[in-house]
């Protein structure tokens, strides 16, 4: 090209001053294709990830031997596909009608299909049962437990949820169940809510979408609640889903300081509910007082022990040697039958094969709780993710080294360590998206939307530049030329 004809694709007149050149309007096609790819790139995410579930909960149908575990790998895995391809059709990536595709798949339809069969593991029959004992007698414990399912290994507070059934017999909304994914549900809700946003319970850290063609955010809680790990116990009854709801609700309470009240309740309920969940008092008291102070801190941990108390003390005092049998032997593996928890991990391993096995893992339980311990006094968390990280450290390692545990509780530490960095997670996805979009943008010929570049090819050729951007390749502009104002695309034509 001759060097006028680059002086006048600069915007510079030969021997004259530098003036604006005429606009001419950008190629759309290949910008508009690179949209499109984009959109494609984003939307195969997570119709890959519902496909993959969907081959999990297949997976689980035909190899399993327990039938509530059947009926739930057969029913999620057709709401897995119906999600994939609604994630395939539509234009954004993580649509909500593909979570609520799944969620009713995974966790509502077989739920039902489970209730109507009167199918559900054991433990939905232990709390349901233990809620009849409370009424009658006092104590949710039996006093001479003969079979495994006569076992109650929860605290007091589990047998809430069975009083429904003891009240109103065999109607669907009495089944445990109900009540786990309710106080499950409603725990994990309240905690996304930020502190002062009303309308924060359906949306979670959304960029709008309008006429630019924002992306689309799905509900946090929908998509917590449609993941295997967690659509699974709550369609066949796990009993720690509940505990797990309170405990993020905790920690997201401690998170925002206040008066201590409100984290105190919900801790305090926790632990009500299973022994799993007192790890959360140490760590939750000391986050509190990081963010609202000491006097909250103690206000709060007054509080929960006061809850805790009310619910565990008098079930105890009606029947100690039933509860000690119930609550602290049959856990440890010590109690008259072998608990059924007995999956291949560190602490079952050495109970089972090791002699004096099950005194070492509770030793080194023992040891793993002083460690965390120390963390908390040498280094205390100061955020709600970093508090978190090290709840879910210390349970994953008391999961593994538990005489009588299962892969199942490992869900304890899978939701703490991922529920809380929901928004850097989208924060992320939203950088990479910009930086894809900005490499398609250029691939394509168009603008380049990311800040601090010149936007089209003139500019690149080392002519005018824009105002309050920045040259391409680090480029200034000659001296003697006066900058052009006109901010939008300069020279993009076909030159």
């Amino acid at each position: 090209m001759p060097p006028d004809s680059l002086s006048l694709v600069a915007g510079v007149r030969p021997g004259g001053p530098a003036v604006a050149p005429v606009r001419q309007e950008p190629h759309r096609g290949g910008h508009a294709s690179s949209r499109r790819a984009l959109r494609v790139l984003r939307a195969r995410q997570d119709v890959l990830f519902w496909l993959g579930c969907a081959g999990f909960a297949l997976s689980l149908a035909l190899v399993t031997t327990l039938t509530p575990h059947r009926i739930w790998g057969a029913c999620a895995a057709v709401g897995y596909v119906v999600a994939a391809e609604l994630a395939r059709r539509s234009p954004y990536a993580w649509g909500r009608r593909g979570a609520v595709a799944a969620l009713i798949g995974a966790v509502v339809l077989p739920l039902a299909v489970m209730v109507v069969m009167g199918s559900a593991q054991s433990e939905v029959r232990v709390v349901e049962n233990s809620g009849g004992l409370l009424l009658h007698s006092g104590s949710p414990y039996l006093p001479h437990p003969a079979d495994v399912e006569d076992y109650n290994p929860y605290l007091p507070g589990m047998a809430i949820f069975g009083i429904p059934r003891a009240l109103f017999g065999d109607t669907p909304m009495a089944d445990a169940r109900v009540w786990f994914c309710a106080a499950f549900l409603a725990s994990m809700l309240v905690a996304a809510r930020g502190p002062g946003r009303r309308k924060s319970l359906w949306r979670d850290g959304t960029s709008g979408a309008g006429a630019a063609g924002g992306v689309f955010t799905v509900n946090a809680v929908l998509l917590l609640a449609a993941f295997p790990a967690v659509a699974l116990p709550l369609a066949v009854g796990g009993v720690d889903l509940p505990v797990i709801g309170l405990m993020c609700l905790g920690l997201a309470l401690a998170g925002r300081g206040g008066s201590g009240m409100a984290a105190g309740l919900a801790i305090g309920a926790a632990a009500a509910l299973k022994w799993t969940a007192w790890p959360l008092l140490p760590v939750g008291l000391v986050l509190l007082a990081v963010t609202a102070g000491r006097r909250a801190a103690v206000r709060a941990g007054v509080v929960a022990v006061l809850v805790a108390a009310v619910a565990v003390v008098p079930a105890a005092l009606a029947d100690p040697h039933a509860f000690v049998e119930h609550v602290v032997l049959f856990p440890l593996g010590e109690g008259g039958v072998r608990s059924p928890a007995a999956s291949p991990l560190p602490g079952y391993l050495l109970a089972t094969y090791v002699p004096g096995g099950s005194v070492l893992a509770t030793l080194a339980l023992a040891a793993a709780a002083v460690g965390v311990a120390v963390s908390l006094a040498i280094r205390p968390p100061r955020t709600v993710v970093q508090a978190a990280d090290r709840l879910a450290i210390g349970l994953g390692l008391a999961m593994c080294l538990m005489p009588a545990t299962r892969f199942g509780y490992l869900v304890y530490p899978l939701v703490l360590a991922t529920w809380f960095r929901r928004a850097e997670l989208v924060t992320a996805a939203r950088r990479v998206g910009r930086l894809v979009r900005a490499g398609g943008s250029v691939r394509s010929g168009g603008s380049v939307r990311a800040g601090g570049l010149v936007k089209g090819r003139a500019s690149a050729m080392g002519g005018a530049s824009v105002k309050g951007l920045r040259p391409v390749g680090g480029e200034r502009p000659v001296r003697g030329e006066r900058l052009v104002k006109d901010e939008r695309l300069i020279g993009a034509g076909r030159g």
